[in-house]
């Protein structure tokens, strides 16, 4: 009966915690939000100008429709594109499948809007291909507007539809596609009717976060939408105006944001839990050997678009080294870009690699014990504490910027400018990779090993230190390492809450291609993109293929 009681106040502490945390640094902030979405600096008391503006103004709405019509196409391109990827990578032996693979992670993984920049670099009015082309008299395309925000977003986020599929692809029941098979299904209808209805809810997941990070970005078409207005970008706008921003719209938007993403969010959920399949894995498919040109015709279109979404990486480190200055580029190769960097914005480099630190040791904290009560602490408890976790899935990191803002800008708590503000931004964001990643690993650890210790007299409490938090180490270690991969590479919540002393890194790379500095953004896009490929491979070898990068 002790024992009983001990556990229960042990864990009971731990949920209180936990949902203090949340309810102060996320529910809070954005339930003020909502609040000042509802005053106006043109109205007394309660009143909704904002909204009636935004769905009066075409200016407003627009942004709106833009947003969603970008998000849906990215989402259809990116299943056109991840899906017979996927399906060929999972069933034929594609050549280097291992490091189409790797690559294929890293350019999900790439530095803030560093697709943008490299295509503005390659295609842009004054690109290097743009130039080549313009010299034997033909006019490219301009790679700026909707279209060019779309193909961005297709090369940048197809993985997530690939990393689903791919995996639910190879785990498959091969008996299905076999009964199919005896009963005179050809290949394709096999594929149409058997195959893809069955990893119907993994592609919706990675369709899903297509859709909701395509909705949220605003680095890329902050950079190449040249008049394009979307919805993120008139959210900062409407709050970092120079001219005077109006807090109570940049509110309204914020608030229309998440709306949005959480109406995507729940339908989509409703229309996968009606085609769930309940199958064994015992069986899963087999690789398909190929030789000669068949093998040549799977693995060159997949090479071909791996490498034009590795490319952006490629570009910014080959930029990185050329010398220019502020005519252009100029012909030669230095580390005069290097150089500069060090000198004038080591503060931001400094920034990003401390706080992304000192916010991973909070995550891997409250990961490994949200983790815990998640799988182990059944019932209405572990339900709440999974959807609260995953809630900053829904939040746009501006919306979430803006709401500590507004929540932390007056007495009495002042986090505004602060390093502080940003790491518990970090830690809110990012969480939900490390729970997701220690759920999965504790999922697969038998219970009776701490049964065991706690009936020998061990407290809970102790039986957690010792033996169970050792145990879901490698699982909560893999989520902290892509946990701190995004950290480094955040910018969305960053930009809104930075201070002079509290820049970073992704904010740095913003401002120098704001100021054409393409050199010295290169310089610090190749220190994210080098630690981001260092800490990718460190997971590749802590994770052993047992946990999921999504």
């Amino acid at each position: 009966m002790v024992k009983s009681q001990k556990k229960l106040d042990f864990w009971f502490w731990v949920k209180v915690l936990v949902v203090g945390f949340m309810l102060i640094f996320l529910f809070y902030p954005f339930c003020t939000l909502i609040t000042r979405s509802f005053f106006s600096k043109n109205a007394a008391g309660f009143t909704l100008e904002n909204y009636i503006r935004f769905f009066t103004k075409k200016y407003y709405y627009n942004a709106l429709g833009r947003s969603l019509f970008v998000s849906v196409v990215t989402t259809l391109t990116t299943l056109v594109v991840g899906v017979p990827i996927a399906y060929v990578m999972s069933r034929y032996n594609v050549a280097g499948k291992r490091f189409i693979h790797i690559f294929i992670i890293m350019s999900l993984m790439s530095p803030p809007f560093i697709g943008a920049y490299s295509w503005i670099t390659l295609f842009g009015r004054s690109g290097f291909i743009t130039s080549l082309f313009a010299n034997i008299g033909i006019h490219l395309p301009s790679i700026y507007g909707k279209m060019g925000i779309i193909i961005v977003f297709t090369f940048k986020l197809f993985p997530y539809v690939y990393l689903y599929t791919s995996g639910a692809m190879g785990s498959i029941d091969s008996s299905l596609e076999e009964a199919a098979e005896n009963l005179g299904s050809n290949k394709f209808r096999r594929l149409w009717t058997i195959t893809l209805p069955v990893v119907l809810p993994s592609i919706a997941a990675g369709a899903i976060m297509v859709f909701m990070t395509s909705l949220a970005d605003f680095g890329t078409p902050m950079l190449i939408g040249e008049g394009y207005m979307v919805l993120p970008v008139l959210v900062y706008n409407e709050y970092m105006s120079e001219i005077g921003g109006n807090a109570h719209l940049a509110s309204a938007l914020s608030v229309i944001i998440v709306l949005c993403s959480t109406t995507v969010l729940l339908v989509q959920k409703y229309y996968v839990s009606r085609k769930n399949y309940v199958m064994t894995a015992m069986r899963p498919p087999k690789e398909e050997v190929l030789r000669g040109f068949k093998r040549f015709l799977v693995t060159f279109p997949v090479m071909l678009v791996t490498f034009v979404g590795i490319l952006p990486q490629i570009v910014v480190l080959i930029t990185s080294f050329i010398k220019c200055d502020f005519t252009g580029f100029q012909k030669g190769f230095s580390l005069g870009s290097y150089i500069t960097i060090f000198n004038r914005l080591w503060t931001n480099i400094r920034n990003t690699f401390v706080f992304s630190t000192v916010a991973i040791v909070f995550i891997i904290a409250l990961g490994m014990l949200i983790s815990y009560i998640v799988v182990r602490q059944k019932g209405v408890a572990g339900q709440l504490m999974d959807l609260i976790i995953m809630f900053p899935f829904v939040i746009p990191g501006a919306v979430l910027g803006i709401s500590l803002i507004v929540a932390f800008n007056k007495p009495p708590v002042i986090l505004t400018g602060t390093a502080l503000i940003i790491i518990i931004a970090f830690v809110v964001r990012k969480l939900p990779y490390t729970v997701r990643s220690g759920s999965a690993f504790l999922q697969q650890m038998d219970p009776s090993v701490e049964e065991a210790s706690i009936s020998l007299g061990v407290s809970p409490m102790k039986t957690f230190g010792k033996v169970t938090a050792r145990l879901m180490a490698p699982g909560v270690l893999s989520g902290a390492i892509l946990s701190w991969i995004t950290c480094i590479n955040e910018l969305s919540s960053s930009v809104m809450l930075y201070g002079g002393k509290t820049s970073t890194i992704s904010v740095a790379i913003y401002t120098e291609v704001v100021r054409n500095s393409y050199g010295t953004a290169a310089a610090l896009a190749s220190i994210l993109t080098v630690s981001t490929v260092v800490m990718l491979l460190i997971f590749l070898k802590v994770s052993k293929g047992k946990v999921s990068i999504v």
